[in-house]
């Protein structure tokens, strides 16, 4: 089969991408000036698109985890679909045997950068899971056959093309038919939530944000059913999009079901660094995480 190159003057412009649009009062990333895990419900329960809590993180939690990242001997370098350096383990294309197994792997070392006097992670999932226990709703790693998933993602991008992290959406990847057996391909039924708890940033990383959760046709005359990711640029033409700041001790949460990306910072040499997650409801009673 012949193929033609997308950059080719002779490739078919993408079609615009097809989906679900929020109304204004939902297609919004609130903002509080303390952690308040109602607000984070609020993102879980389908309610509102976001939420940011600036400066949850103190600069001196913030400054020892991100150097214990950069100096770990554990951390690895990610390829040309994302390019970045992170510890933890991703989930994205892979069986579930083969992520869980890296889980493992890696937990003694995530957990030696995580011990810290204030961690982040502990806030945010004991005030989300105190704030759903009168639901009858509990909150816990992702699990398998007895074996968890990985507790959060260490990661910097790096890119420097428009976005340091091209255009995607998370629930996608959660549809990976070689994770079929995983409890986490149930998320995909409610909302799946992204984390991210930032470090360390630049001038620029902004989070770009589209107010498009696209539907499977669309997925698939792309090609990213299972992927979703990238979506070229000229197929969100014309789609309602927020630009969020995003600066050091920052915690926010967003549906991932809609096309998000990373602006590269205007200075290669500095960096922006998160600490990371993915979470959703499995069912009525059971919020799950994983990275």
């Amino acid at each position: 089969m012949t193929t033609t190159d997308s950059t080719s003057p002779l490739a078919e412009p993408a079609k615009p991408v097809t989906g679900w649009s929020g109304p204004s009062d939902y297609f919004t990333v609130r903002e509080y000036q303390a952690f308040d895990p109602q607000a984070v419900v609020d993102v879980l329960r389908g309610r509102v698109a976001g939420a940011m809590f600036r400066g949850m993180v103190s600069p001196e939690t913030c400054r020892t985890l991100a150097e214990r990242f950069w100096d770990s001997p554990h951390r690895r370098k990610r390829g040309v679909e994302a390019p970045g350096y992170f510890l933890g383990a991703y989930h994205y294309h892979k069986t579930t045997q083969a992520y869980l197994r890296e889980s493992a792997e890696v937990a003694a070392a995530l957990d030696e950068v995580l011990d810290v006097p204030q961690n982040p992670l502990k806030h945010f999932y004991g005030g989300l899971a105190d704030a759903l226990a009168p639901e009858g709703v509990r909150v816990r790693l992702a699990e398998h056959d007895g074996s968890q998933a990985c507790r959060a993602l260490l990661r910097s991008w790096h890119g420097q093309g428009e976005y340091a992290l091209a255009p995607h959406d998370d629930r996608s990847q959660c549809t990976e038919p070689q994770q079929a057996d995983f409890e986490i391909q149930r998320v995909v039924d409610h909302h799946v939530v992204a984390l991210n708890i930032c470090l360390e940033n630049g001038n620029g990383g902004r989070l770009a944000y589209w107010n498009i959760q696209p539907d499977d046709a669309s997925k698939r005359t792309l090609g990213l059913h299972y992927t979703g990711s990238p979506y070229p640029l000229e197929s969100l033409d014309g789609i309602e999009m927020k630009w969020i700041d995003v600066n050091p001790g920052d915690v926010y949460v967003f549906n991932g079901a809609h096309v998000h990306a990373v602006e590269p910072n205007t200075d290669p040499d500095l960096r922006r660094t998160t600490l990371a997650g993915i979470f959703g409801l499995a069912d009525d009673s059971t919020v799950v995480s994983w990275t």
